[in-house]
């Protein structure tokens, strides 16, 4: 068994990594910056080691790589870091001293499909901020895994759900109160003509495919993984399903997205038009032959669990149908 260390392991994934890692009898480590609860209670944080670091102040410093290594991890995984000098930071510090560091990636660094599913040959086109550094992260750290420098691995997580947080809906935003509004009844409004696409996973598969590569290190190593659900959802697929779900044929309507801008706070409007400018839906044909990634969430199942917790949490109307 290794001793790993997660950064960020308090987060959405973190709640079921940790707890995964040490069933299967690993030494864990967790670093985050303050003492947040995972979303779900497990007994296995219990024998979690936790370390406080501000990775912000420790990079200014220049010291967070060495306080990294200093853990002595044999694996690390890092949820959190959003620039290359950030990975750089810590990967030039842990060279030669792991046996495999993964990074958390995301699909955006694909930016808009050519052909669907995407695949992880297919070229990446990413666009915006987060995005393009992503893929900036991951281009040099394979170059450097392939190249023998670091013993590295990306998954790339698609929209991330489960309880303890609002999924992405199917208007393509994150506002619950669109699955108030469905539970309701209502007429639902969806820019176009609702076929753009998203990709969820549930938080519990992106922890499975880190453990599957973890434990098929040699398949993984120089790789990249998209980690989504089987099948991405199109927007109109997605509420229609979500109508029935809450005992009501679909009500839909559908506006050109400009107009339908208008009807939404900014923010709504601004975070649909990230989503569906990108439509991504990608295989996961490579992870299943490769790692035996199998899913245990299709994206409705895991929506479905999300949005039951926030029906519980107060965050959405039950409908009379789930009452």
């Amino acid at each position: 068994m290794a001793r790993i260390v997660v950064i960020g392991g308090s987060g959405h994934v973190g709640t079921y990594l940790v707890p995964r890692l040490v069933e299967l009898g690993h030494q864990v480590v967790n670093v985050s910056r303050g003492g947040r609860a995972p979303y779900t209670p497990n007994a296995a944080w219990s024998r979690v080691d936790a370390v406080s670091i501000d990775r912000d102040a420790a990079e200014a410093a220049g010291t967070f790589g060495a306080q990294i290594a200093a853990l002595g991890g044999d694996v690390v995984v890092d949820m959190i870091s959003f620039t290359l000098p950030s990975t750089q930071q810590l990967v030039e510090a842990l060279r030669g001293r792991v046996e495999q560091f993964l990074h958390c990636g995301t699909i955006w660094v694909y930016g808009h499909n050519a052909a669907v599913p995407a695949t992880e040959d297919d070229p990446k086109n990413p666009f915006g901020d987060y995005g393009t550094r992503k893929a900036e992260i991951e281009t040099w750290l394979l170059a450097e895994a392939r190249r023998g420098g670091v013993p590295a691995t990306v998954f790339r997580p698609g929209h991330i759900v489960g309880p303890g947080w609002a999924p992405l809906n199917p208007a393509g935003h994150f506002n619950p109160a669109v699955f108030s509004q469905i539970a309701r009844g209502e007429t639902l409004v969806l820019p176009n003509f609702g076929l753009e696409t998203v990709h969820h996973v549930h938080a519990d598969d992106v922890a499975q495919m880190v453990v599957r590569a973890i434990a098929n290190r040699g398949a993984a190593v120089g790789e990249a993984f998209n980690t989504v659900s089987p099948q991405a959802l199109n927007l109109r697929g997605y509420a229609e399903a979500m109508f029935r779900w809450f005992g009501h044929e679909p009500d839909l309507s559908y506006a050109p997205y400009a107009d339908w801008a208008k009807t939404v706070a900014p923010d709504e409007a601004q975070a649909t038009w990230e989503h569906i400018s990108r439509s991504p839906a990608h295989s996961i044909e490579k992870a299943r032959r490769r790692l035996g990634y199998a899913p245990r969430y299709s994206s409705l199942a895991a929506v479905h669990e999300s949005v039951t917790w926030l029906i519980a949490d107060g965050q959405v109307e039950a409908g009379p149908h789930l009452s």
